[in-house]
């Protein structure tokens, strides 16, 4: 894989954030849990904060941790605000900075990104609350089934699929009790694929995953219950069609400028067409996530890829 050389010394002090109060806290909270756990494995020194605590920035600065490994899901953690206050105390930090941070986290940015990169995306119109909008002309532009989800959110929180246009109003204000800015995305159907991209300035992409969820889509259900959906390593298409996922991951990642790991998530059509849905730079560490799934495949068990991840926040 190339992270050979990265090894970080006994005893470093890593402070591990975690929970908060977004919409995602119990994930967060069990991802922080495993982070913790595994650095630890390590020969690190960890220390975890909930940063739902009123004096976190407090108890950070007393910490005087070499490394920050944020496992801060959604709002506060996931969107920049949390990297801007790295930067402000100087302390290195696991995971991309502040902009790309901020521009992956809205999914409204990060689709204009990928149209002028030439990354293919599925087509979409974006709401703001308030806004008028006519479901006659949305559903003319985009097809009768739809996909509407809030542009700051993650999991698949707020996301409702309209099988037809008299679905969609509500599938609207569902996605609205989220976020003052939403997307509604043509429904595209296909393989369902995710590629995790690890590295700084040189990057390499993790193996091809295939997601089959036990319910339509991949909702929360189906990130985070056991059972609820399979990892399919390598994904069951061709090998060229793998080899533009993971160019196309690499292109996302670069694109929007992010650095240390990111997770792009596609859906590879029946013509062979790949469409990019998002990217997340903050996945899923838990045991039913997939990049640890994917750095597994690839020979990174998880406290060595932990370990990676926070030596990559200090080469920086």
């Amino acid at each position: 894989m190339g992270f050979e050389s990265i090894n970080v010394k006994a005893g470093t002090r890593v402070v591990v954030l975690m929970g908060g109060d977004s919409a995602e806290r119990e994930v967060s909270l069990n991802t922080g849990a495993q982070v913790a756990g595994a650095l630890k494995k390590r020969d690190l020194d960890v220390v975890t904060i909930d940063t739902k605590e009123p004096t976190f920035i407090a108890m950070i600065q007393e910490a005087e941790p070499a490394a920050v490994f944020v496992c801060l899901h959604g709002r506060d953690g996931e969107d920049g605000t949390m990297q801007g206050l790295l930067e402000l105390l100087r302390i290195p930090y696991v995971g991309s900075g502040v902009l790309a941070s901020a521009l992956a986290m809205d999914k409204v940015m990060s689709k204009h990104f990928f149209a002028h990169s030439g990354v293919r995306t599925p087509d979409y119109v974006a709401l703001r609350r308030g806004e008028p909008y006519d479901v006659s002309v949305i559903t003319r532009r985009l097809g009768d089934k739809t996909v509407a989800k809030p542009a700051n959110e993650g999991s698949a929180i707020g996301v409702t699929i309209s099988h037809t246009p008299e679905e969609l109003p509500a599938a609207i204000e569902a996605a609205f009790a989220h976020d003052d800015l939403i997307l509604i995305e043509a429904f595209v159907t296909g393989v369902e694929v995710t590629v995790g991209v690890l590295g700084n300035d040189e990057v390499v992409a993790l193996p091809t995953i295939e997601i089959v969820a036990e319910h339509e889509f991949y909702d929360y259900d189906s990130k985070y219950v056991f059972g609820m959906s399979k990892h399919i390593i390598p994904a069951r298409i061709s090998q060229e069609l793998i080899d533009e996922c993971e160019r196309l991951a690499i292109k996302a990642h670069e694109v929007l400028g992010c650095r240390g790991m990111s997770r792009a998530d596609m859906i590879v059509t029946a013509d062979g067409a790949v469409e990019m849905l998002e990217v997340n730079t903050i996945p899923g560490m838990t045991n039913t996530s997939l990049l640890p799934d994917a750095a597994k495949a690839a020979g990174l068990e998880f406290p060595r890829l932990c370990e990676v991840l926070v030596g990559l926040a200090l080469e920086r």
